[in-house]
């Protein structure tokens, strides 16, 4: 049974990547951008940290992560290629095999790290978790160890690994997502005092693991609130963060063009707005496309991307 809270989560989080993922917007303002990254990838890896599900056959879990490696090849393949050719942050000078093997395999470009991370821990979850007669905290202890390990290696971000960890722990923990999450408007005012001061804008500062929680407080206080057709397209959102996730930074660069246009907005709102929902859409029009055309099943392992 879905939770529907997690997938308001999703929605919202995914929302946020988009958002500051255009370039206009993260440039524009970033002081937001930097209180957003302080948490939002953060509660992302969290939260697949509690859905993962390691109990199953070994088969049926290798299918699962094979198919987050499928559009991750295809789509860090892309993204390297075009780091090649376009003048991005992220510019390779010269593309050799060797680099772009590197970077496909070891240390990605661009937004699908993300996968990257969540394939690496998801295998070592799994296999820590098949080991036999071990206590559930000496299995706490040795993920612990190997993602650290994994940091050292320049594999993984280590914060975002622990995030990873967290949500697992919380899963092994016989409470619910919700019962260690509590919605509460007091968070507002924490939050803000915390996002006040930038020593605290880090996913690995103590403030900053306390900022996750307190989002996420926040957001589960919101929920209730949310209703009706706002609610449907944000579930549905919640539901397709994968298709969200992968082809959104097509959008993010197709948006570029938009911004002489909109510069008369001092907030940048207009443009946010309008180009979130150029991404979202766009993205959700190419999950459909795939699944009218039958390549879904070749690129997700399912009949429909689209839940």
């Amino acid at each position: 049974m879905r939770i529907q809270e997690l997938d308001y989560l999703k929605c919202v989080l995914i929302m946020l990547m988009v958002a500051f993922h255009l370039v206009y917007i993260g440039d524009g303002h970033p002081y937001a951008k930097q209180v957003v990254y302080t948490f939002h990838m953060p509660a992302f890896l969290l939260i697949s940290g509690y859905l993962m599900n390691v109990a199953k056959p070994w088969k049926a879990f290798l299918r699962t992560i094979f198919w987050f490696f499928v559009p991750y090849v295809v789509m860090e393949s892309g993204y390297t290629v075009m780091a090649s050719v376009l003048p991005i942050r992220e510019h390779i000078d010269q593309l050799t095999m060797q680099v772009f093997f590197e970077k496909l395999l070891l240390r990605p470009l661009g937004p699908y790290w993300y996968l990257h991370t969540l394939i690496l821990c998801g295998l070592t979850y799994y296999g820590m978790f098949s080991l036999p007669r071990l206590s559930l905290i000496t299995r706490y202890v040795f993920l612990g160890i190997v993602f650290a390990l994994y940091a050292r290696l320049h594999l993984v971000e280590l914060s975002y690994s622990y995030y990873m960890l967290a949500g697992i722990v919380i899963r092994h923990s016989g409470l619910s997502f919700l019962q260690v999450f509590r919605p509460s408007w007091l968070s507002v005012v924490a939050f803000s005092m915390l996002a006040a001061f930038p020593q605290n804008l880090h996913a690995y500062a103590p403030g900053g693991v306390l900022m996750v929680y307190l989002a996420m407080s926040i957001l589960l206080a919101v929920f209730p609130f949310v209703k009706g057709r706002c609610r449907d397209v944000m579930l549905f959102l919640g539901r397709n963060t994968l298709p969200l996730f992968l082809f959104s930074p097509i959008f993010t660069i197709l948006c570029k063009p938009l911004v002489p246009y909109l510069q008369f907005d001092p907030t940048d709102l207009l443009f946010l707005v309008i180009s979130l929902a150029f991404c979202l859409s766009g993205s959700v029009a190419i999950a459909w496309l795939m699944d009218r055309l039958h390549v879904s099943p070749f690129f997700f392992g399912t009949a429909k991307s689209l839940r």
